[in-house]
């Protein structure tokens, strides 16, 4: 039976190399568990509708609209201003703020395609005035958006939880300290590299001068920084489920876009729903096609093939790891990170349980292969979009973007992998 699901594995990343749409490609390599390994297709199909009414899968399209408004409102922009008061004035300062603002938009939006989407307009126009290469400050806000992805609320990790019964909770702990480190890490390589550029840095300030201007700007993003506080605070203090706070998020969002940062329209409030009830369609398609082909997985007995052919091969712990992250990272560079999660988590549970690796743990492992693929070619979506609201060719941003993901993000991985009190250590200090 694993040769079937290596078929359809198969038909799945050929089609999608291909071009061909995604709901077609999961619907071939749907047939093809149809038709070969004989699956009750009704009974699937209506499994994979009534999977879609939990609660859990609401808070996906609500923070996918708060990141929507967010972009349009202003929050990005005096986020921005608060973090450029600190370093604005220091050589490679301006990328810090970059990395920076990235991560705490990944803790409003819980999406990868905010980051970019808010900070990217306003910060590589000013980036390439300071003497940033164009290519490098797309790939640099690019890369940093991947946050998104990790610092919690992750959308990610929402699916992850709920896939794989794990507290949703902490599984957003889990990416947590990843995130940062990664944040830390490219913050750093972005010092090390603007050295050769030929940089226009601001005045270094006085004390009372520095107080002055991030006084001044922390009170004008105090309501933008309200926003993680009260989402995040609500979530951890069990006060709010993620869904609840993904609402809030919305509901906060409206007025402070309206009223006090004045950057949202009628025009533009109604614009940022299109494009979220877009982004939400194509999200909610694939957990559909893709739930039904790991469930059929599942009705094969894919799984415990899996791992008892694995096991066949090797039992060193070490050497499983490193396959895994391998093979995960190869899936995050054709799939969307949501799609790997589904297909990939349920079949490597049981083989990370084996190996005595916690779901918890496993949660980050997946988190931070999976992110990596949004700025992976051939999928890279984050990483297109980058260029193209960069108005740069996408191959000047791949070089840069290599050497930052080489440098910065890879060693998180394998971190990740074999030091488990980088993803363990908060959501033990919760009580998971």
């Amino acid at each position: 039976m694993i040769e079937i699901a290596l078929l359809a594995i198969g038909v799945l990343v050929l089609t999608l190399t291909l071009g061909v749409p995604l709901p077609y490609c999961f619907g071939a390599a749907l047939m093809t568990m149809y038709f070969v390994g004989e699956v009750t297709m009704k009974g699937m199909v209506l499994w994979g509708f009534q999977q879609l009414g939990n609660p859990v899968l609401l808070s996906i399209p609500l923070f996918v609209l708060a990141g929507t408004i967010m972009s349009e409102s202003g929050i990005a922009a005096a986020l921005l201003r608060f973090v450029n008061a600190f370093v604005g004035h220091v050589r490679g300062g301006l990328g810090v703020v970059a990395a920076v603002s990235c991560a705490v938009i990944g803790a409003i939006s819980g999406s990868g395609l905010t980051g970019i989407a808010a900070i990217g307009p306003l910060l590589i126009p000013e980036m390439e005035k300071r003497g940033y290469p164009r290519a490098y400050a797309t790939a640099l806000i690019a890369n940093s958006s991947v946050l998104g992805l990790l610092i919690p609320p992750s959308v990610t990790m929402i699916v992850y939880g709920w896939v794989t019964d794990t507290s949703i909770l902490a599984c957003f702990l889990a990416t947590l300290g990843p995130g940062l480190l990664i944040m830390v890490n490219f913050s750093i390589a972005n010092l090390v590299m603007s050295r050769k550029f030929n940089l226009v840095l601001d005045d270094k300030p006085s004390f009372s001068a520095l107080t002055h201007e991030v006084a001044k700007r922390g009170f004008s993003a105090t309501p933008a920084l309200l926003m993680p506080v009260m989402i995040l605070g609500g979530i951890y203090s069990g006060v709010m489920t993620p869904t609840e706070a993904a609402a809030l998020s919305v509901i906060y969002a409206v007025p402070v876009g309206f009223f006090i940062y004045r950057g949202l329209s009628w025009g533009s409030f109604l614009s940022a729903g299109k494009e979220a009830a877009t982004a939400v369609g194509a999200i909610m398609i694939m957990i559909l096609f893709s739930m039904i082909l790991g469930q059929m997985f599942v009705f094969e007995s894919i799984p415990q093939q899996l791992v008892s052919s694995i096991f066949g091969i090797t039992e060193n712990k070490v050497v499983l790891l490193v396959l895994i992250n391998i093979l995960l990272f190869l899936v995050g560079m054709v799939v969307n990170d949501v799609t790997a999660i589904i297909l990939i988590a349920p079949l490597l549970l049981p083989l990370m349980d084996a190996i005595g690796v916690s779901p918890v743990q496993f949660a980050a492992i997946m988190g931070v292969n999976t992110a990596m693929g949004g700025v992976t070619p051939p999928y890279a979506s984050i990483l297109y979009l980058g260029a193209r609201i960069g108005d740069v060719k996408v191959t000047q941003v791949i070089p840069p973007a290599m050497k930052l993901i080489v440098s910065a993000y890879v060693p998180v991985v394998f971190l990740t992998s074999f030091w488990p009190d980088l993803s363990l250590f908060l959501p033990r200090l919760f009580g998971y």
